[in-house]
């Protein structure tokens, strides 16, 4: 099945919103943090802001999905970020593994950059059919 191209396009650009949060909130935990495990706090920080902006984002307009009260949506958002661990590890191999092979912050964040593509990818189709579904409304 194919995605519509609007809808494409409005997926690619929340996909950069939420990789600019990550990547934007990693950096300025690094500059702000340089104490044990400063990268992997780093990283978790940026997952978090990605993921909330990107459910945020994706509930509204690309599966214009309406939570019928709080307990619903926190329900739909833990399912989210359920879906997200599967494309989490797909992120965060690539960005430890340039971190490992290369060194250097700059090819840690393309690394970085390069797994939330990927993962936003697989992401979609877990969240079309199991998020985000007619039948659990």
């Amino acid at each position: 099945m194919t995605i519509p191209f609007g809808l494409a396009v409005s997926y690619a650009i929340f996909a950069l919103i939420a990789i600019g949060v990550n990547i934007g909130a990693q950096d300025l935990v690094v500059h702000l943090y340089k104490g044990p495990f400063y990268i992997l706090i780093s990283i978790i920080v940026g997952t978090g802001a990605g993921l909330v902006v990107k459910y945020i984002l994706d509930k509204r307009y690309i599966f214009r999905f309406h939570a019928q009260n709080v307990v619903h949506d926190t329900q739909t958002f833990v399912l989210y970020t359920v879906m997200g661990g599967v494309t989490t590890a797909i992120f965060w191999g690539f960005e430890f593994g340039f971190h490992h092979f290369f060194g250097t912050k700059e090819m840690r964040y393309l690394g970085g950059i390069i797994g939330l593509i990927i993962g936003y990818l697989v992401k979609y189709r877990l969240d079309k059919y199991f998020v985000f579904r007619k039948e659990i409304l």
